[in-house]
């Protein structure tokens, strides 16, 4: 039934502690001193687990409501899971947690398939790709070269990294810091709407500027209306975010990793067969958005380079939704003097993110080296291409 259970590991003390902590008299011995859990009395507290002295009661919690750090997931009267989607920050942590695949996202990789047939091989339109830095980190059966070949061969006209995206959002955060003398970032959906549900005071200091991803698509339809931009990446949350109305006119589409490979398996594309394409959009900080400390990073390069040396740049980053918590929780009661929180909300950063290939440690070492194989070296010379 899950919840919290007595384990052959009760020792019969005569203590009883765990019964004196239990406020709701749901906890019964036999003969030899054993406890029991009334499971009909037992309200989850935990309290008599804090007291056990051989931590002989643990919490068989279901995977899901473990990875859920926000709570919104709970046992319904049938004992099945509920979301509560007023807490739901969309961050897939069960998704990626359940064992049985019984959470999943929402999937719009029908959508991609009716972009890219309509497009009539990007005559009647063109058909961006645009993917998340940390694609360097996921694709490990593979070289980088010949994942954006197949992208190409599944019909996309062009592939186009959101770390220039993250380049540009670098470049206008860190000004925006200055003016404003605190920011929180704006780059990760499940932490911008994590803050705005539970942090509303704070919902001023997010920063106005979009994330990469809505950054490189207004860009490109910008300059050509007609064209549709699909966003590939690892996060679950940016399928939430593409439906906000001010997200809504520049990007079409987001799709995971884990679709994409879907995509390839159907259409029979070994990518390790594949030449080699280049990939070089973006510069060395654009591409560290990928990892957690990355963006704090990027808008320290960017402050240097407006040359903003009389700002002291105070910055902390949350690698997972716990430490945003803990960060919004300290700004907001005036107990910290930091001036810029990077918030992530999956452990690791993006490349921690719900829709990844793989379910193994992440190497963020990936993601720097990918970083230093940009031809652009700093955040000017990356944006400076667009002109």
């Amino acid at each position: 039934m899950g919840g919290y259970e007595v384990t052959n590991a009760c020792r019969g003390c005569l203590a009883h502690r765990c019964e004196d902590a239990c406020r709701f008299g749901a906890i019964s011995f036999d003969q030899n001193h054993v406890a029991h859990i009334d499971k009909s009395k037992c309200k989850e507290c935990g309290a008599c687990a804090k007291v056990c002295p051989y931590t002989a009661i643990i919490s068989r919690r279901r995977p899901c409501e473990n990875a859920c750090k926000i709570k919104a997931i709970h046992m319904n009267d049938n004992k099945a899971a509920s979301i509560d989607n007023d807490k739901c920050i969309s961050c897939g942590a069960c998704v990626y947690q359940c064992p049985f695949g019984a959470i999943s996202d929402k999937s719009y990789i029908l959508d991609v398939v009716d972009i890219l047939k309509k497009s009539q091989n990007n005559q009647k339109y063109k058909v961006y790709a645009i993917v998340a830095p940390s694609i360097s980190s996921h694709f490990t059966y593979a070289k980088l070269g010949q994942v954006i070949t197949g992208l190409k061969e599944l019909g996309f006209h062009t592939v186009i990294e959101a770390a220039l995206g993250a380049d540009m959002v670098a470049d206008a955060e860190s000004r925006e810091l200055v003016e404003k003398g605190f920011l929180t970032s704006s780059c990760c959906p499940a932490f911008v709407s994590y803050l705005e549900k539970n942090f509303p005071d704070l919902v001023p200091n997010v920063s106005h500027n979009p994330s990469p991803m809505t950054a490189m698509s207004k860009y490109l339809k910008d300059r050509d209306p007609e064209c549709k931009t699909i966003f590939i990446g690892p996060c679950t949350a940016k399928k939430a975010e593409v439906q906000k109305e001010n997200v809504k006119p520049y990007v079409d589409v987001a799709m995971t990793f884990e679709e994409l490979q879907a995509l390839f398996d159907r259409n029979d594309i070994d990518i390790t067969t594949l030449p080699e394409n280049v990939l070089d959009n973006a510069s060395y900080f654009g591409r560290i958005f990928a990892r957690s400390g990355g963006l704090s990073d990027a808008v320290a390069q960017g402050l240097k380079e407006h040359g903003d040396t009389d700002f002291e740049l105070k910055a902390v980053s949350c690698d997972g939704i716990e430490q945003c918590k803990v960060a919004l929780i300290k700004k907001s009661k005036n107990l910290s003097d930091v001036n810029f929180i990077e918030g992530m909300a999956c452990i690791g950063g993006c490349i921690g993110g719900a829709g990844c290939l793989t379910h193994g440690e992440k190497n963020k070492a990936e993601v720097d080296k990918y970083g230093r194989e940009a031809f652009e070296k700093t955040i000017s010379d990356a944006i400076s291409m667009l002109k």
